[in-house]
């Protein structure tokens, strides 16, 4: 009798946990389908991204990788987004959002989201760069873990494997000087950073959840 009892909670546990994981996984659509770049578009220095074991590797010099899918015709405005990442030593690339394809040259347009452990730039992973810049370092190279953007209305959070890095309210009038007069809280789409020829990053898992 016991062992019986012991199989239907094991069961039911599984039943829980599977339900679990289908609520927290629904309205999560890939951007990514893990087999090649159908979907996105580079301009120059194409050959800096490829795809790996799985994964988008990032190695080479400057380039910009751009979700130009069919998901929401590639216009993201308030989303959920998040990618499995592994950076190697001394490597740096960023997540661009609200951004537009451009074939040459650092995006214009948008803001960039931070990728670099260890790389000479002291911004850290989770930087909402040049904007809210994070000092910390809260994952080593080497190990995959996971980077989130959330925006909603004029407010960005940023989260490192769950740790929220930046809460981010942009202001009524922002003030962009410098090279950034266009990192604005917009509409658009999202692109990988190859930053330079030492920079190696692979990039899996990446997915977006469209809010209204």
């Amino acid at each position: 009798m016991k062992i019986k009892c012991l199989i239907v909670l094991v069961l039911s546990l599984g039943v829980l946990t599977t339900a679990s994981a289908q609520k927290e996984n629904k309205g999560w659509i890939q951007l990514f389908n893990g087999k090649n770049l159908d979907g996105w578009k580079v301009g120059e220095n194409a050959a800096s991204f490829s795809v790996e074991n799985g994964t988008i590797k990032v190695a080479g010099p400057k380039a910009h990788l751009f979700y130009m899918g069919d998901v929401e015709n590639h216009e993201f405005k308030n989303f959920e987004f998040k990618a499995t990442v592994m950076t190697k030593p001394s490597a740096n690339s960023g997540i661009y959002f609200h951004t537009k394809y451009q074939e040459d040259g650092w995006p214009s347009m948008g803001y960039e989201v931070q990728v670099n452990n260890t790389q000479g730039d002291w911004k850290r992973t989770g930087s909402l760069y040049d904007i809210v810049d994070v000092k910390e370092t809260y994952v080593g190279d080497n190990v995959w873990y996971t980077e989130y953007v959330k925006v909603e209305g004029k407010r960005v959070i940023i989260k490192i494997n769950d740790i929220v890095v930046v809460d981010y309210t942009e202001p009524e009038n922002p003030k962009r000087e410098g090279n950034h007069p266009h990192r604005l809280i917009s509409e658009g789409t999202f692109a990988l950073q190859a930053h330079d020829p030492g920079s190696v990053v692979f990039y899996k898992d990446i997915m977006v959840k469209p809010l209204k």
